[in-house]
């Protein structure tokens, strides 16, 4: 018996009955994971907008975002299977329930800070994150190794470094000339220099102002007053403030998981936990490279491909440096974190 020939119309109602089963069939999908999450966390409302404010392991604290809710309301928010690792700063989808949310997807971050885990991996722990401010101080005392290693993250990020000189009250005779040295080498390349301190409030207005242009992130050794910062300019937030160890001035981590502020004149700040350590291992050259702004006109145009900016003819690189184009202090930072990549070192960005 011949095979009946199907006509283009029948064919056409065969693959949208098809199409029309595959589509019940995810439907059901969905309506069949909703009744389990329903089950699981109780009665949920209906998806909106969110935003991550904290974050607790398997749990996050979720910030309404949608219109149609009052302002501040936040919810404490299990994570759907398989959506990954969140970060505070993260805009998602959640849905709201007694006693607690879901969050059901996130949406693509612009920008994401990340440290090295005790296994090596990178983490995210702030996201959505416009500026960097790189805080130091009078004391501990702070080393452009460290400042630089701090820029170069933020730019392979790209987020714009701000370096911040707190506790301006503790400079003297002694330490005035070299701090206003180090700040006058990061302005001469472009990056915005800011001296405050937290405990006179001085300076706080421009520093809110840089923090009002989107969200910005403390980051620098413990002991430089970031929690202090943070209380200046959000008396609310309530941050622990630690003290100076005795004998190595050197402080203790206080703050123990990243959190989201909003500042009074529409900005916002995320305050993490010390980021001590940002790790640089992952990066290759060429991003270590554009990581100081100064070289990126003279990259790509040595003699040698594979120039290794040593002691190479026509290196254009070292031809800057003996140009005066960068400084002998910003040059030993590169060689240093260049050697550390090439070592295949965990370099490691901490106080």
């Amino acid at each position: 018996m011949s095979k009946r020939k199907l006509t283009k119309r029948q064919r056409l109602r065969i693959q949208k009955n098809q199409q029309d089963l595959a589509i019940r069939a995810i439907d059901q999908s969905a309506n069949d994971k909703l009744s389990e999450e329903n089950a699981n966390f109780g009665e949920l409302g209906p998806e909106q907008l969110g935003l991550v404010i904290a974050h607790y392991g398997a749990q996050v604290d979720v910030e309404s975002l949608d219109k149609s809710s009052p302002p501040g309301i936040t919810r404490r928010c299990h994570l759907r299977a398989n959506l990954g690792v969140l970060a505070t700063g993260d805009k998602v989808i959640w849905r709201d329930g007694e006693p607690s949310g879901l969050v059901v997807s996130v949406l693509p971050r612009k920008t994401a800070l990340c440290r090295p885990d005790p296994y090596g991996d990178l983490k995210v722990i702030a996201a959505n994150v416009d500026r960097m401010l790189i805080v130091i101080a009078p004391v501990p005392e702070p080393h452009n190794r460290l400042i630089d290693s701090y820029i170069v993250a933020a730019e392979a990020a790209t987020i714009e470094p701000v370096l911040v000189l707190n506790k301006s009250d503790l400079l003297n005779d002694t330490n005035e000339t070299q701090l206003q040295a180090l700040l006058a080498m990061y302005r001469s390349i472009g990056y915005l220099t800011l001296e405050v301190s937290a405990l006179l409030a001085d300076g706080l207005s421009p520093l809110a102002k840089v923090l009002g242009e989107g969200t910005g992130v403390f980051v620098g050794q413990s002991g430089v007053g970031k929690s202090s910062l943070v209380n200046a300019l959000i008396p609310t937030a309530n941050t622990t403030v630690g003290s100076l160890s005795v004998g190595d001035n050197k402080g203790a981590h206080t703050t123990t998981t990243a959190r989201f502020f909003h500042l009074a004149n529409d900005g916002s700040l995320i305050d993490s936990p010390g980021i001590r350590e940002l790790g640089l291992w992952h990066l290759d050259e060429q991003t270590l490279l554009n990581g100081f702004v100064e070289l990126r006109p003279f990259i790509g145009h040595c003699k040698f491909r594979d120039c290794r900016h040593l002691q190479e003819p026509e290196c254009q690189i070292r031809r800057a440096f003996d140009d005066g184009h960068i400084s002998p202090a910003r040059m030993q930072s590169f060689e240093y974190l260049r050697n550390s990549i090439r070592d295949g070192k965990t370099n490691k960005i901490g106080g």
